[in-house]
């Protein structure tokens, strides 16, 4: 990492590195640490292979998602989709962009579907929590900042918000309204908080002396409610460690009280994802932990979050995202794999957002020199003398 990392490559390691940590977190999704460690003969270091082997296809709960190999998921998909939505919109996004692109993107148009090995509508991979903006905006013509009310409350939007933080790129106040009004379309309470939360950490993260503790920082100026109080938790303890083995324990321990879905991932409790004043999401307050105990290290922070475990694929991606704002790289022979195996190219997503980011910013720097002009016309500034 180095101040002078330009933004494209940040925009380019933030982008890859979200879809490598999505496809290493993917076939151990669910899992616990003791129960990955069982299964790969100890710690996941880098693409393994599904967890039921051949039996993919058939094996519950995974079927029928081919998950591993270097396959992304869902998480991928959704952040690639926004991208598509900034290259359309060339704008800032709010929650009328979600409804009139992204879910036209996820109803219309046949890609290429890695876990399904096919080519399939991302509407037929996507979990619920993402078939709720279809049936909310589509069918239910529900008004586009309201419609995430009454969904589970789950990190399904701030799994893809990392965009937002890219075009707003040093401005994490910026980005977390962006999102904020963004994923109001798809979440409410503390899914939605973390969603604007993570694209501010993003953000931050791209500011030219950021540093883990800077982005930890941002993040808890903006956050409220729980999940500051989360974030805050969890990044104490784990300021206390330097690799990922000794804190995966401690992280889990330190978010349990906030995280509503309970011991038994693939068992949730009966107030899972329901809204709430006192609650966080737990993938974000978790990566947030993993790219401080890394040092901002893109290798050890997604390798960490991987081996998490429950839903380290989400986790991953954001750690990856973080690490890669700060300018850390992805290792390139991870990324030429899921590139290969996901028939993705990884870059090209980061090469339409930079140029959207850069015309965003233009936009954004003549506006405000139309404002400052019209209040100082007004006497503004003498307001403040």
């Amino acid at each position: 990492m180095t101040p002078t990392t330009p933004l494209d490559e940040r925009i380019d390691h933030a982008l890859v590195g979200a879809a490598v940590g999505d496809a290493l977190g993917g076939p151990v999704e669910g899992y616990t640490p003791e129960q990955i460690v069982e299964r790969h003969g100890g710690r996941v270091h880098g693409v393994v292979g599904p967890w039921n082997g051949d039996t993919w296809r058939t094996a519950r709960p995974i079927a029928p998602y081919h998950k591993g190999d270097g396959h992304v998921t869902d998480d991928t998909l959704m952040t690639h989709a926004l991208v598509r939505v900034y290259g359309a919109v060339r704008d800032h996004l709010d929650a009328y962009a979600v409804a009139e692109h992204l879910v036209p993107d996820l109803m219309t148009t046949p890609r290429w579907i890695p876990e399904l090995e096919a080519d399939a509508l991302p509407l037929q991979r996507i979990f619920l929590a993402e078939k709720w903006l279809v049936a909310r905006l589509h069918y239910g013509h529900t008004d586009p900042r309201e419609a995430g009310v009454g969904n589970i409350v789950n990190c399904g939007a701030a799994m893809y918000m990392a965009p937002v933080g890219l075009v707003n790129a040093a401005n994490p106040a910026g980005a977390y309204a962006e999102a904020l009004d963004v994923a109001g379309a798809h979440q409410s309470s503390y899914g939605r908080e973390a969603a604007a939360v993570f694209a501010a950490g993003v953000a931050a993260a791209c500011a030219p002396d950021a540093d883990p503790d800077s982005v930890v920082a941002a993040c808890l100026a903006l956050a409220k409610d729980g999940t500051r109080a989360a974030i805050e938790t969890v990044c104490e303890v784990a300021a206390r460690y330097k690799d990922f083995e000794s804190a995966l324990r401690p992280l889990r321990e330190a978010v349990a009280a906030y995280d509503t879905v309970g011991p038994d991932y693939r068992t949730p409790s009966l107030d899972a994802r329901r809204p709430s004043r006192i609650r966080s999401i737990e993938e974000l307050p978790i990566a947030l932990g993993m790219l401080v105990v890394s040092g901002g290290d893109y290798r050890h922070a997604v390798l960490g979050s991987v081996n998490y475990g429950r839903d380290c694929d989400s986790i991953a991606t954001m750690a990856g995202a973080l690490a890669g704002a700060l300018g850390s790289e992805v290792p390139r022979d991870w990324a030429k794999t899921v590139g290969e195996a996901s028939r993705l190219d990884l870059h090209a997503p980061a090469v339409t957002l930079t140029r959207v980011a850069a015309e965003i910013f233009a936009r954004d720097l003549s506006r405000r020199r139309a404002h400052e002009s019209a209040f100082a016309q007004l006497g503004g500034a003498r307001c403040s003398d």
